[in-house]
């Protein structure tokens, strides 16, 4: 067969499944098979696949994957998210301060686990109720917290940064640095669109708090925790002591001891927190093994390599590819979360993008955040819908969508200052490398 009746195949027996309600990982696995059975024999291919999933399962690096998930389901289920919050906002004798607090905390959170989904429902079921309580148009409320949750994808430890780096063969350490950068770049972006839109809808946003401040005892409960985690994290990888596997393990146990010590996390909490990791685990290893199978059958038809070469042929500038690949991203993300994304179209994309000469590094951050956009945009933005569920009622979808549009902006302009200044990016990791 040719290697674009392959592409077309693949592509669009993908779209059939999909739209008939198949899960993704199946979806993935059952368009590679027919093509799988034109290289090998059905029993052959039966065993290529249990190999594949075996594969995935046995890899050292992704036991990090578990880990993270777990760590960031105990703090959610734990009171370090809220104290986190309550310790940014409380008290603090500024206008907008509880925006401003749902910004940190979600940086804070970012910190700490790599979920974006998991940082608006964490931050989110605290501060929502609060926000709209104090007043704060329901608008700008569910924008910032969904929005917000983004961060937790890009400041280390993110997922999808780690998953960029094992699909792309990246060091997963520099990956992490090279996040810290435009991850604070992004936040101190969220306080300016808050900042404009009190400005432009002064009713917006209620006049500053004065209740009153948390004890020192409180603020040391508040902060503690979210330190040591991340401090974990970030010096055992940065300081070369342990792999992001080992760092995640050493996290994951320091996190049980301070949500169950300071957090008040109990024997239900704790079981609950495993079995949504088991239940995340089961659905992403599916999916990893099934994007293994997916992209087997793409490489041994050379279909990344063909696609490349077509590209080529066309004589386009490396931006203007850059630009395609982009606007390709944000366009699929309206229709397919990040993870499925990353194990689809990564192995096709990829050559094409070290065939116009950027560095793999600093394109994992502009992907990344081209993620970020594909939560925050309908009709398949998780982040929205998880908003829109916690409000219980009383922000609608259309809201949390018509108050994510300036974050967005946000979010475009970052990609616009990845692309101008890239040393944003790669400055951290050359100079721990």
């Amino acid at each position: 067969m040719e290697w674009y009746e392959v592409a077309l195949g693949l592509l669009g027996l993908l779209i059939v499944l999909i739209g008939l309600g198949l899960p993704i990982p199946f979806a993935l696995a059952a368009a590679s098979l027919p093509f799988l059975w034109q290289i090998q024999t059905f029993n052959t291919s039966l065993v290529s696949a249990q190999l594949k999933l075996w594969g995935v399962w046995i890899n050292y690096i992704l036991l990090a994957v578990p880990l993270f998930v777990f760590l960031g389901e105990l703090i959610s289920r734990s009171n370090i998210g809220a104290n986190l919050y309550m310790f940014l906002h409380r008290g603090v004798p500024i206008r907008g301060s509880a925006a401003y607090g749902s910004i940190g905390a979600c940086a804070g959170f970012g910190a700490v686990s790599g979920s974006s989904m998991v940082g608006s429902l964490t931050i989110g079921g605290v501060a929502l109720p609060e926000m709209l309580r104090l007043g704060y148009d329901r608008r700008l409320a569910s924008g910032v917290l969904a929005a917000g949750g983004t961060l937790s994808v890009l400041l280390p430890p993110s997922l999808i940064l780690l998953f960029y780096g094992i699909v792309t063969d990246q060091s997963i350490g520099q990956l992490f640095m090279a996040g810290i950068i435009p991850g604070l770049l992004l936040a101190s972006f969220f306080v300016i669109v808050v900042l404009i839109w009190a400005r432009l809808h002064p009713a917006h946003v209620p006049d500053r708090d004065t209740g009153p401040r948390l004890a020192l005892i409180q603020i040391a409960v508040s902060l503690g925790p979210i330190i040591v985690i991340g401090g974990v994290i970030t010096v055992s990888i940065y300081g070369g002591i342990a792999t992001p596997t080992e760092a995640a393990a050493i996290a994951a146990l320091v996190t049980v001891a301070l949500a169950v010590g300071v957090g008040g996390l109990r024997w239900k909490g704790f079981g609950e927190a495993l079995m949504a990791t088991m239940r995340t685990m089961g659905y992403l290893g599916l999916l990893l093994s099934a994007g293994v199978l997916f992209g087997f059958v793409l490489n041994y038809y050379r279909v990344p390599q063909q696609v490349t070469e077509l590209f080529l042929a066309f004589e386009l500038s490396p931006y203007m590819v850059l630009a395609l690949v982009i606007l390709f991203y944000i366009a699929l993300g309206m229709f397919l979360e990040p993870v499925s994304m990353t194990f689809i179209t990564l192995p096709v994309i990829i050559p094409l993008i070290l065939a116009a000469g950027f560095d793999l590094i600093w394109f994992g951050i502009v992907y990344t955040i081209t993620m970020e956009i594909a939560v925050l945009t309908p009709p398949v933005g998780l982040n929205l819908y998880v908003i829109s569920g916690i409000s219980r009622g009383k922000v609608s979808v259309p809201d949390v969508i018509v108050g994510s549009l300036p974050f967005i902006v946000a979010l475009v302009v970052l990609v616009g200052v990845m692309i101008a200044f890239p040393q944003a990016a790669l400055w951290l990791p050359e100079q721990v490398r």
